[in-house]
């Protein structure tokens, strides 16, 4: 190539090309020869080293030239037809004859110059470049392969949205194809709990290839379930915009492994036996923490050390493990203690695994029980699989009185009976069903035949000693000689049902019988219950004592024994209240004629301790025929509410029950009930009557008077009422009630209206008899500031009567308080003025039936007349009750009487209206 002097450069003469055309030909490559092709004569010129680019190394002139023909050759066609300064291109492959590929490059311009036309261009080797290529092409597929067969789930994303899904990805979250996948938001495939995650590691890769890393995702899948994956993001790109591709691998198995690790880890860690591991020669390689405590080496003092060294004793693992890799043996502890030890031995790759279970407890647990079991006082047998005797304690050969050996002989011959009858068919051998089903027996009650020919009552149980196993089963049978505590227990079963002062039956074995026989469909007679109470037995007990009492209830229960038929049952139900059960009643005649016929019995006298006494009874009879739809208990109550009202009528009377009793009795139960709670909700209220001085016929106090409003019955009178309460506790809470609320009433009218008025109330019987009564109304006074000389308390004669000497004891106390005295209803007692005179009474009033007999009648007149002297020859201040007409006063004023009250002056009316009326 030579350069002319107006810059040109040229192949050959003639050869003209512009100096940009040359540059931009050759500057393709460092490894360019330029050529040259006249079109005019097919001539073809080259620079030295073009035939090395045609594979032709040091090739002679004709061949080269020819090559460089055959490789030009689609240029030069394409050339002769195209215009000037066209660009052609070609790259062709040659072979060097040591067999080695090249790649050469050839790059043209047409030219036309002073002599002709052609083409002029380089030849460029770019082996280089087409290997590069290829291997570039190459590591291309692999990756495809890579990415498509890898285990690991692959996804490219970008945007949010999946643009690339392998086939480990499709299978990961359940889907057909990656066309269910590509095109959607990731977040579809990405449980909500991990998505926060995952966007913070994707804002977290700034740079292009800046990756994760691996960190836990829980992917969703298409049938709801999740999988958990080790996730890798990498910083990329996909058609030339940033994209994330995220690698995942499921981690289920590894986690599994690892869980199985930590279990297994954990378990050799904590198990409580000692877990050894040895090389082939038996050298500690490692030594848990129970194999520590077991022996008492530490770790680092154990391993590197023979095992027989450190267990204290000749263990040989390879031994052990070829004679069946268990073997019981005795070891040593660090501090030279024995132990008892069940050896395990496993071969594990070069070496072996130790278990050494210590047993040391277990065995001296089992010398224990061995002990224990000899030593108990209840019988123990062991049988074998086939029902034979294997052992027996020493109280099994005592409690069955058996000397001879029992090992190997069977249960039989210990001749088990039955609990109801010696006779009765029983098993030979009770524990047959235990040895064949491993259902445990217990408490099973029999009787065993001792050799001198006495019975022994046992409580056997039989269990099986491995009820897993298959049948039959080893069983241990156990028994208790329970001979006396069934002697016992038949006394304690008498006891219950019969009463231990008079022998007869008890209220238990009564409701049995009685039940029974109402039961019962196959009698036609009635059956009727007599319920019997000894009239005023309490007078006998307080006034004689309870020996006598005793006594007395011994010798009615032998008459009520022997005064009835031997069909009928006798009892005795508590206290002084006994029982009769006639089975065989035809009608109530024949049972009013067995009422009477005891009654009679009962009434003779009876002599204890030299005592002449005699009693009667009151009785209450119920009848019912077969099928009556009461209970033995029914019975009992309706009996005894027929006794009731026999007793109210007086004493030694019997009464038939009806249905009437019962109303009545269940009304007294409910009203008793009501009050309880009608007390505190205010259903109790107070009413006071004025009591008037004859004279000047101005108030001189009031009565108070305590009423109930029942919310579903109404007013209840306080003649119902009271007596309930005085039969209860009940009669003590309405007495305080009453003294606060009229003391305090009173306190108030006195101080706010300057009433000079005294206030009386109302003592029962009841509470004559309570202890706390001065205190009570010591405290009520103090609290309410009624002065003491203004309350009067009105006892009946009854109740004074009743025990006169106690009587006068109370009210001399009350007395000492400074508190007034009143008798009220004389003249229905029996009181006489002797008696009266023992009392400490400021008031007598005169009971209401002798004041309505002025009316009409001069004996009336006589009696209060009487009265009054009597009263007034004392020092009493006379009070007549029930006032209703203007002549009973005009008789009273007459005949000196003191005060008076009635419905003449005023019923009891509420306290605002009655002191309104003062005003």
């Amino acid at each position: 190539m030579e350069r002319n002097d107006d810059g040109l450069y040229s192949l050959a003469v003639g050869t003209r090309l512009s100096r940009e055309h040359i540059v931009e030909l050759t500057l393709s490559s460092e490894s360019t020869v330029m050529w040259r092709y006249d079109f005019t004569n097919g001539a073809i010129r080259w620079l030295p080293g073009i035939g090395d680019l045609l594979g032709l190394p040091g090739g002679l002139e004709d061949e080269v030239s020819t090559k460089l023909r055959t490789a030009l050759e689609p240029l030069t066609t394409s050339a002769r037809t195209s215009g000037v300064w066209q660009k052609f291109e070609l790259e062709q492959q040659f072979t060097e004859p040591v067999g080695r590929t090249r790649w050469t490059q050839f790059r043209a311009r047409t030219f036309d110059g002073e002599s002709g036309n052609g083409l002029i261009g380089v030849a460029t080797d770019i082996t280089e470049r087409h290997e590069n290529h290829q291997a570039l092409t190459d590591l291309a597929e692999r990756y495809r392969l890579l990415v498509d067969y890898s285990p690991d789930a692959i996804v490219v994303h970008a945007s949010g949205v999946v643009t690339y899904a392998n086939p480990t990805a499709v299978a990961f979250v359940g889907e057909r194809s990656s066309t269910d996948i590509v095109g959607r938001p990731i977040t579809d495939f990405v449980h909500p709990d991990s998505i926060p995650e995952m966007r913070h590691r994707i804002r977290s890769l700034g740079a292009q290839g800046a990756a994760s890393e691996a960190a836990e995702a829980i992917l969703k899948r298409r049938d709801g379930s999740t999988m958990v994956v080790e996730s890798v993001s990498v910083r990329t790109t996909w058609n030339g915009s940033p994209a994330f591709q995220v690698i995942m691998r499921d981690v289920t198995a590894k986690k599994a492994i690892e869980a199985a690790l930590r279990y297994q880890a954990a378990l050799v860690e904590h198990v409580s036996d000692a877990i050894v591991a040895t090389t082939d020669t038996g050298v500690v390689v490692t030594w848990n923490p129970a194999a520590e405590i077991v022996y008492g080496h530490p770790a680092l003092a154990a391993i590197g050390r023979p095992v027989s060294e450190v267990v204290g004793a000749t263990l040989d693992p390879k031994a052990i493990q070829k004679a069946g890799g268990v073997v019981q043996d005795i070891h040593q502890r660090s501090d030279g203690s024995a132990l008892a030890v069940r050896v395990s031995v496993a071969e594990m790759g070069t070496g072996y695994v130790l278990v050494c279970a210590d047993e040391t407890a277990q065995r001296r647990a089992e010398l224990h029980f061995a002990t224990v079991v000899t030593s108990l006082e209840e019988g123990v047998i062991v049988l074998g699989r086939g029902g034979l005797i294997e052992s027996a304690n020493p109280a099994a050969r005592r409690i069955l009185d058996i000397t001879a050996e029992l090992t190997g002989s069977s249960l039989s011959r210990l001749h088990f009976t039955g609990e109801k009858d010696a006779q009765e068919p029983q098993p030979d051998d009770p524990s047959a069903e235990t040895r064949m089903t491993g259902i445990p027996q217990n408490g099973q009650v029999l009787r065993a035949h001792r050799p001198g020919g006495n019975e022994v009552w046992l409580s056997l149980s039989c269990r099986s000693l491995d009820s897993a196993a298959a049948a039959p089963h080893p069983v241990v049978v156990s028994f208790t000689d329970i001979t006396e505590r069934r002697s016992a227990a038949n006394r304690l079963i008498y006891a219950a049902t019969h009463d231990g002062l008079t022998g007869l039956a008890s209220r238990t074995l009564i409701v049995d019988r009685l039940t029974s026989a109402v039961e019962s469909d196959h009698r036609a007679g009635m059956t009727s219950v007599l319920f019997i109470d000894l009239d005023k037995f309490k007078v006998i007990n307080d006034s004689l004592g309870h020996a006598i009492g005793d006594s007395v209830l011994r010798v009615v229960g032998e008459r009520l024994r022997h005064g009835v038929r031997r069909s009928d049952v006798v009892g005795r139900l508590g206290g002084d209240e006994f029982a009769v059960v006639s089975l065989d009643a035809t009608d109530s005649c024949s049972v009013r004629s067995l009422a009477e016929h005891i009654q009679a019995l009962l009434s003779q006298p009876i002599f204890v301790e030299g005592k002449h006494l005699r009693v009667s009874v009151s009785i209450g009879i119920v009848m019912a025929a077969s099928g009556d739809p009461r209970s033995a208990e029914d019975l009992l109550r309706d009996a005894d509410v027929a006794m009731y009202q026999a007793k109210t009528r007086g004493p030694g009377r019997y009464e038939l029950f009806d249905v009437a009793l019962r109303e009545r009795a269940q009304r007294r139960l409910q009203l008793e009930q009501d009050l309880r709670s009608g007390l505190p909700s205010g259903e109790l209220s107070m009413v006071y009557q004025p009591i008037i001085d004859i004279s000047s016929g101005h108030m001189s106090g009031v009565e108070a008077l305590i009423r109930w409003t029942h919310p579903r019955f109404g007013a209840i009178s306080p003649d119902e009422f009271i007596p309930i309460a005085e039969e209860s506790e009940l009669i003590d809470l309405i007495g305080a009630f009453t003294m606060e609320t009229t003391t305090r009433e009173m306190a108030k009218r006195r101080t706010e209206q300057g009433l000079d008025i005294e206030l009386a109330v109302n003592l029962s019987a009841r509470q004559l008899d309570d202890p706390e009564l001065v205190t009570a109304v010591g405290n009520a006074l103090r609290t309410t500031g009624l002065q003491p000389g203004k309350l009067c308390l009105e006892v009946t004669e009854t109740a004074l009567m009743r025990d006169p000497t106690a009587a006068a004891a109370k009210l001399n106390a009350l007395r000492e308080v400074g508190i007034r005295l009143a008798i009220d209803d004389f003249g229905t007692g029996y009181s006489s003025l002797a008696k009266l005179l023992q009392l400490p009474l400021d008031i007598l009033k005169i009971d209401q039936s002798f004041v309505s007999a002025l009316d009409n009648s001069k004996d009336g007149e006589i009696i209060v007349t009487s009265i009054i002297a009597m009263a007034h020859a004392v020092g009493l201040i006379v009070i007549a009750e029930g006032v209703e007409n203007s002549s009973q006063l005009a008789v009273l004023r007459r005949l000196k009487c003191d005060q008076a009250q009635g419905f003449y002056f005023s019923r009891p009316i509420a306290p605002e209206a009655l002191f309104r009326l003062v005003l």
